[in-house]
């Protein structure tokens, strides 16, 4: 899909790749971008560089995810393209209170759930619109130190895929990021962390390779190439990968 004169949401918009994206599809032509943040003020900023659209939302809250899509469309016009981006960072292992890993849940998940939920069936009406779900390489691999995490990101990839495999044929276009470390607000204070191991990459060549795999219509985006590597690697061996991450885990972890 070409993001030329498209109306495009981003969640996650006022800080790190949030922000690269909506600055990326307003370069490449977008006819609006709205960008969407639990942070007004700096979705604002960023509405206000690419003279786009700044609404307030938390992701967590099927509600604000419906309200958002409503008012995009009765202000700026039908969506095109959906970012679900807005994700968080849980630290920690099974003793994570049981809030602490509903709250991630709600929005490194459900979110992916109820932007499609309630963005989808207007898409299909129309002939056809594009999803880009933020997950992680740790939903393909998983995260030393971060339970929470490493198991949302893989569900969330897992909806992407089912997402992809169910409403492609009616017009649907999917893709989900899959990126290692990232700087941004997630980041700051883990430079150093496990994930950084191939390099803290800007937001920007992020926002790139997701425009890129956007345009071609491909699903998975890996701005870190050595994750294909690693991908490869666990399937080929599962054994010797846990014998791996076991050691990274030594390294790293807290177990």
């Amino acid at each position: 899909m070409k993001v030329k004169d498209k109306i495009v949401v981003v969640t996650g918009a006022a800080s790190g790749i949030g922000v690269a994206l909506a600055k990326c599809f307003a370069g490449a032509g977008a006819k609006n971008v709205i960008c969407a943040d639990i942070n007004l003020e700096g979705a604002a900023e960023t509405a206000r560089e690419i003279d786009g659209l700044a609404i307030g939302v938390n992701v967590g809250d099927e509600g604000e995810i419906k309200a958002l899509i409503d008012r995009t469309e009765a202000e700026a016009g039908p969506i095109d393209l959906f970012c679900s981006n807005a994700g968080i960072l849980t630290l920690g292992g099974i003793e994570v209170p049981n809030e602490d890993w509903q709250r991630i849940w709600d929005i490194n998940v459900m979110s992916h759930v109820w932007a499609a939920r309630h963005v989808v069936p207007g898409m299909i009406e129309r002939g056809g619109g594009y999803l880009l779900n933020t997950a992680s390489a740790a939903g393909l691999l998983n995260q030393v130190g971060a339970a929470p995490y490493g198991v949302t990101k893989h569900a969330a990839v897992g909806l992407a895929e089912w997402l992809a495999l169910t409403y492609g044929d009616q017009g649907i276009g999917v893709s989900v990021l899959c990126p290692q470390a990232v700087r941004s607000e997630m980041t700051r204070g883990h430079e150093d962390s496990v994930a950084a191991l191939d390099g803290l990459l800007e937001p920007e060549p992020v926002a790139m390779a997701c425009l890129q795999a956007i345009e071609e219509e491909s699903f998975l985006v890996l701005p870190h190439p050595q994750v294909l590597d690693y991908m490869r690697a666990k399937t080929q061996d599962y054994d010797r990968w846990i014998g791996g991450m076991r050691k990274l885990n030594r390294r790293f972890g807290q177990g």
